[in-house]
């Protein structure tokens, strides 16, 4: 069996990459640019950084910002109509999952228009054209929406977030530059942080992982290990070294899939708005332990990206429990409460569970599991 494996056509990655987007936007021989962001960046002068250097350049470009956190079809189809009236011919989609997200699905539109609806973009759409080429400017080290071919949608009328898995939405180009992150709150850097962990530990077990994934997620998994703390206080060489290991992770995950833990993720947010990155690191400790007893000599490599001595000669019991408790430790010391407790009304714990069996990301679990499986684990934090 072949492996596929797909990544951005280029990447830029450190401080000032975002002054290269004048370059490759002329190099490319674009017109306009259609710049999406959500209104928080705008508020707070962050999206201003990346349209200054287009100003100064004399590129024209319209500004989208109707993007909530868990975009709607109803944000997409917005910005669908929007771009169409710009007259652009490329995004550039500045901010974290969500604009990124609401840009793959707008490009996608744009290109094949007869996905409009956006829910028949769910799974794997047969989608024939390459997305709207875009421009991604992450301002989260998290989500790595930047370098993979997924996005997630919320359908609000049906309480749910779908995924849509596509080689037609990957961004051309990634610009990689802490400078647009070291203005996150604390708490959304933890929580982002601790998203791109998720990403890097549940593509290290997943039954889809192979050799050269296992690289980028091993990788992954010791850079936040060290890094997520010291990016938490906003130092600079915590925040670069994050902005990289997010994006490793993507490099992975995105062709090898996720768990239950993102399944489980996608329905708290669905359902109660709980910020993804939360909502992945709450539940991650919990899943691990789930899925230990078929990943447990990788959870020897993992303890062993903690810090952790001794992984590879105790017991593997000791070494899985002693993974577990280092990330659920990363976790608390960046301020995530391992709690549903005050999320979840216990009336919900069913549909919740049976949402979550259907999510997209479940079949990749490397354990195999069943409704009554993740009802316990929502019990379990409740």
């Amino acid at each position: 069996m072949a492996n596929r494996f797909i990544l951005n056509e280029t990447s830029y990655h450190g401080s000032g990459a975002i002054k290269e987007i004048v370059t490759e936007f002329k190099a490319r021989g674009f017109k306009k640019a259609f710049v999406a962001t959500d209104p928080g960046l705008l508020e707070f002068g962050v999206t201003q950084k990346v349209t200054k250097l287009l100003e100064e350049a004399g590129i024209p470009f319209e500004v989208y910002s109707n993007i909530q956190a868990n975009p709607t079809i109803e944000n997409v189809q917005g910005g669908v109509k929007a771009f169409e009236e710009s007259g652009a011919d490329m995004i550039i989609a500045v901010g974290g999952g969500s604009a990124m997200d609401t840009s793959k699905a707008i490009g996608i539109i744009n290109t094949n228009p007869e996905f409009k609806d956006v829910r028949s973009l769910e799974g794997v759409a047969p989608t024939k054209n390459p997305c709207t080429p875009i421009f991604a400017v992450p301002t989260t080290a998290g989500t790595a929406a930047e370098v993979t071919i997924n996005y997630v949608i919320t359908d609000e009328e049906n309480k749910r977030k779908f995924v849509c898995v596509d080689v037609h939405d990957i961004p051309v180009i990634a610009f990689v530059d802490p400078d647009m992150m070291n203005s996150m709150p604390a708490s959304l850097t933890a929580a982002t942080g601790m998203d791109a962990l998720t990403h890097a530990i549940e593509g290290y077990i997943t039954g889809g992982a192979w050799e050269l994934s296992d690289m980028f997620h091993i990788k992954a998994i010791r850079m936040i290990a060290k890094n997520l703390r010291s990016a938490v206080k906003n130092e600079p060489e915590g925040r670069e070294a994050m902005a990289l290991a997010q994006y490793i992770a993507g490099m992975g995950f995105s062709n090898v899939g996720l768990g239950v833990d993102h399944s489980m993720a996608h329905t708290l947010s669905a359902y109660y708005g709980m910020p993804h990155g939360k909502a992945c690191a709450t539940l991650l400790p919990t899943v691990m332990a789930y899925n230990a007893s078929v990943s447990g000599e990788k959870y020897r490599d993992i303890a062993d990206a903690f810090g952790v001595e001794g992984a590879y000669t105790m017991p593997l019991e000791e070494a899985c429990q002693a993974a577990v408790d280092a990330v659920k430790k990363l976790g608390e010391d960046v301020g995530i409460v391992m709690s549903l407790k005050d999320v979840v009304p216990p009336e919900d714990v069913d549909a919740l569970s049976a949402d979550a069996l259907k999510d997209a990301c479940t079949p990749g679990n490397p354990r195999p599991v069943t409704v009554e499986d993740i009802k316990e684990m929502f019990l379990s934090l409740m």
